[in-house]
């Protein structure tokens, strides 16, 4: 069976991959939602919008489920951390997430005009709030959060709800919306027809631009403004690392450090802000299904960059370097990652067959026309 170091490393590319799964799959969900009240002009294009998504919006979700799961069962002092520190900010997540679920449920339940409208506001709300607390969440993990860990392995949380809201995290809430706009309206373009796509075209052009701009002001701040983190220590990445056993080094441009240890991480930002333009180019040829394939890569390419620049840092700590948690010193214990990975092993693979054999059934496009004639069925 696998050594310790080598079951750290295939959980922390599992949980990238379930972060990159949960970005790809809820992503052009939470885009959807961002983009409703402005491509549905009238009440049949916004219900033609929401059963794009409707069948598979549910199961799309499950992935950040897992994801909790995931950090819950390898990453335990990450999961305790993280949710107890940004109380407030996951409890802001959970309510804009709750408005989704009953926004589908109930818009359509009356003809009532402004009920409607109502809704769709609730649902814009529940793309637009999860987009923006998990984008400003993973500018903030880059920045560091101020937290310590006691001699009891206790973890305390010194900072405050608003003291999320930094600059960087903030132009990163710019890249993460612009680009759940983007892949939200490629969805659409490949999903729709007529007057609804052409606007998901013009929106496709407008978000890819925005998005490779601040991606790369982003990058630019990464590499000159910005203090990264460094293990100056020597670890036993084989064995069992005291928390507070270790030497960590804050300065500007640390971030970048992997990129010359391993200079395939190059290829990460690289496809992120070349396929953006990939898309708007297979857009405006109307390859639309190999626009949003490229999309998805995209997305995936902008957390892999975010996760290659921390490795092997998960929670960094900007008041007590010391404190921050890596790779080496947060996972589970031996035998629980073996026994998790075996599980893994077992359920990932009919997970991924289900979900295949769901897009496969309900692919397709969704018209006015099939609204109008299952008014009563559909949302």
């Amino acid at each position: 069976m696998f050594d310790y170091e080598t079951l750290r490393l295939i959980w922390w590319a599992l949980l990238v991959f379930i972060v990159c799964g949960f970005a790809v799959m809820d992503g052009f969900d939470l885009g959807i939602g961002l983009l409703l009240p402005f491509i549905g002009k009238t009440d049949e294009e916004r219900r033609v919008l929401l059963n794009t998504i409707g069948p598979t919006w549910e199961g799309n979700q499950t992935w950040l489920v897992t994801l909790g799961g995931i950090s819950f069962g390898a990453w335990s002092i990450v999961y305790a951390t993280l949710f107890s520190g940004l109380y407030t900010g996951m409890l802001v997540l959970l309510f804009g997430l709750i408005l989704r679920p009953v926004g589908f449920d109930y818009r359509s339940k009356l003809t009532n005009p402004q009920w409607r409208s109502a809704w769709d506001w609730a649902l814009f709300a529940g793309g637009a709030v999860p987009a923006v607390v998990l984008s400003l969440a993973a500018g903030d993990l880059m920045i560091g959060l101020p937290f310590y860990i006691d001699a009891d392995l206790r973890s305390f949380y010194t900072g405050s709800f608003w003291g999320l809201f930094q600059p960087f995290a903030l132009l990163v809430v710019v890249v993460g919306v612009a680009l759940l706009a983007l892949h939200g309206a490629v969805f659409l373009h490949w999903r729709t027809e007529g007057v609804i796509a052409q606007r998901a075209r013009a929106v496709i052009v407008f978000s890819a631009l925005l998005f490779t701009l601040s991606f790369i002001g982003a990058g630019v701040w990464l590499a000159y403004g910005l203090d990264g983190y460094q293990l100056s220590s020597v670890v036993d990445t084989h064995g069992v690392n005291p928390l507070l056993g270790k030497t960590v080094s804050k300065a500007k441009g640390l971030w970048l450090a992997n990129y010359g240890l391993y200079p395939l991480l190059w290829l990460a930002p690289a496809v992120a802000i070349f396929g953006a333009g990939v898309v708007v180019i297979l857009t405006a040829k109307r390859h639309t299904g190999w626009a949003f394939v490229m999309s998805c890569l995209v997305v995936i390419a902008v957390i892999v960059t975010a996760a290659g620049s921390m490795f092997p840092f998960i929670m960094p700590s900007s008041s007590q370097p010391t404190s921050s948690l890596t790779v080496w010193d947060a996972s589970a214990s031996h035998y629980t990652l073996k026994m998790l990975l075996f599980a893994t092993v077992v359920l990932m693979p009919i997970v991924m067959a289900y979900t295949t054999w769901v897009y496969r059934v309900m692919r397709g496009k969704v018209t006015v026309t099939d609204i109008k004639n299952n008014s009563h069925v559909l949302y």
